[in-house]
């Protein structure tokens, strides 16, 4: 088969490396990775789960995990930057597809992510998942939790979604996590938060202002000294960023992060165990041009360059 066959989400021989396709063109995985379900020897599982059921404000997001698999496809190319090198050809990361289930039933949506993700833990696989609105975090928690113990968390969000509501929504499933006993607070870490809640819940909070004033570094080095040696779930809300840069979201709130500010902090967390990411709210019908899913594609490989900064390429050759 020619190099040139394009379609490499289905047609690639190697699970490893990067082979360019036409960003125009061709079977849309994220970033042009294989669509399989077999984990055997799967480092991450990218999945979508496109529920947009607890929302509060504008839905969209269940169109989430399409547009943010759609942009990346001009990202696959080769070497990221800054990080100047491939994590393809580091990792073996595989699109496992979208999270189904029975269409306005919140509670076979939480199943069906719950048992999802303890499925790809079993196997030894990390989640890398799209959402879909916020409140998909909580299932994912679930399952983390239930596997390493709790948790600490590193939220970037414009809310701090910790209200004490006993309805289940993409406001309040941190409340429920901590009631839960899935995280452990005094490790765990909100930034660019701009919205007003009386409670912490003993959560560490780097507001939008703290953010700006400290700049991305020492912000990073903060986030580092909380979590410390703990294992930590990353889960990025795209309404983190200022509305003039991801306009595609269900909830916009002005005076948030800048995108190259956003990823600054991720870079500075290099050391930490991460053991799963997850990107939230993109609402495609309310984007332009794609920025808000090209944000969000981009802020995933930098998480999984996180994950492959200090291995070495794998040994099979990409194709």
């Amino acid at each position: 088969m020619s190099e040139r066959a394009g379609d490499r989400a289905f047609t690639a021989r190697s699970p490893y490396g990067t082979t360019p396709e036409p960003t125009y063109a061709g079977a849309l995985s994220f970033a042009r990775r294989h669509y399989g379900r077999d984990l055997a020897g799967v480092d991450v599982v990218v999945s979508g789960i496109p529920c947009d059921l607890a929302t509060s404000n504008r839905p969209g997001a269940r169109f989430g995990p399409r547009g943010i698999r759609a942009a990346s496809a001009q990202l696959a190319w080769g070497p990221l930057w800054p990080w100047g090198f491939d994590p393809f050809e580091r990792l073996r990361v595989i699109d496992w597809g979208d999270v189904l289930f029975d269409e306005g039933y919140v509670d076979r949506m939480l199943k069906a992510v719950e048992d999802h993700a303890a499925n790809a833990l079993a196997h030894g696989a990390s989640l890398l998942c799209f959402g879909g609105d916020h409140l998909v975090t909580l299932p994912l928690l679930r399952a983390h939790a239930r596997h390493f113990g709790p948790l600490a968390l590193v939220h970037f969000d414009a809310h701090p979604d910790t209200w004490r509501e006993e309805a289940l929504n993409h406001g309040s499933m941190f409340f429920h996590a901590l009631r839960e006993g899935l995280l452990v607070p005094e490790h765990s870490v909100q930034i660019g938060v701009r919205t007003h809640n009386d409670e912490t819940h003993g959560f560490h909070l780097l507001d939008a202002v703290w953010v700006r004033r400290h700049g991305p570094e020492a912000t990073a080095r903060r986030i580092r000294e909380t979590v410390g040696e703990r294992r930590a779930y990353l889960t990025f809300d795209i309404d983190c960023l200022d509305p003039s840069v991801a306009p595609g979201t269900g909830t916009p709130v002005v005076g948030g992060l800048g995108t190259l500010e956003a990823r600054e902090i991720l870079w500075g967390l290099a050391g930490l165990d991460l053991v799963a990411m997850d990107v939230v709210e993109v609402a495609p019908p309310y984007d332009v041009a794609e920025v808000t899913s090209l944000a969000a594609a981009t802020l995933a490989l930098d998480y999984l360059a996180l994950r492959a900064r200090d291995l070495p390429p794998a040994r099979s050759e990409p194709g």
